[in-house]
């Protein structure tokens, strides 16, 4: 086949692709995970139950490959972060405010949907990723003296994701940038 052809073909298949995780959150958050059906994200895409069939085997399936893209978008943004300029330690601030952030967000949701979506590999996989991206900022701050030596940078990087995790149960921002700081302070060198 011609390249355009299958260029044009591949946009058409992540065009209904995204639709269908689109209409799927979409379904979720106005009728909850149980209301939520392969007929009625066929119907809301615009697709038949047989073309939905062909992309999806179920609606666990949807979900999962909507939140494997709500984490990679995280990540992105985590990254984004940490490559600007800035001081490590700076840097560091930024990615575990915006970390505290997306946890105060995703703990806002239905637990129903959450105890669905986090049980997977792809989850395990992320949180792999988030130790050694953590690690690895930590590890630039102890070179640059803004982080304490003292304690080993996996040790640190669990310890700041666990207390971040905290932000789930925190209502206003305030409380969360001071979560934040409180983190931050337990990660600098001793005088």
């Amino acid at each position: 086949m011609p390249k355009l052809w299958n260029e044009t073909i591949e946009e058409h298949r992540r065009a209904v692709r995204d639709t269908v995780l689109e209409v799927t959150a979409a379904l979720v958050a106005e009728q909850g995970l149980r209301g939520v059906t392969m007929s009625r994200i066929a119907e809301g895409t615009g697709i038949g139950r047989a073309t939905l069939y062909k992309y999806f085997p179920d609606v666990e399936s949807i979900l999962t490959a909507w939140h494997e893209r709500q984490i990679d978008g995280h990540l992105q943004e985590l990254a984004a972060l940490r490559d600007r300029p800035g001081s490590p330690g700076e840097r560091l601030t930024a990615v575990l405010g915006a970390y505290a952030r997306i946890q105060q967000r995703r703990h806002g949701h239905d637990a129903e949907i959450g105890a669905v979506l986090h049980r997977g590999e792809h989850v395990a996989h992320a949180e792999r990723h988030l130790l050694r991206f953590v690690g690895e900022l930590l590890g630039e701050g102890v070179e640059a003296g803004e982080v304490r030596d003292d304690v080993a940078q996996d040790e640190l990087a669990a310890y700041c994701l666990h207390a971040l995790g905290a932000a789930g149960g925190l209502r206003s921002q305030a409380a969360v940038r001071r979560l934040v700081q409180v983190t931050v302070d337990g990660l600098r060198p001793s005088p």
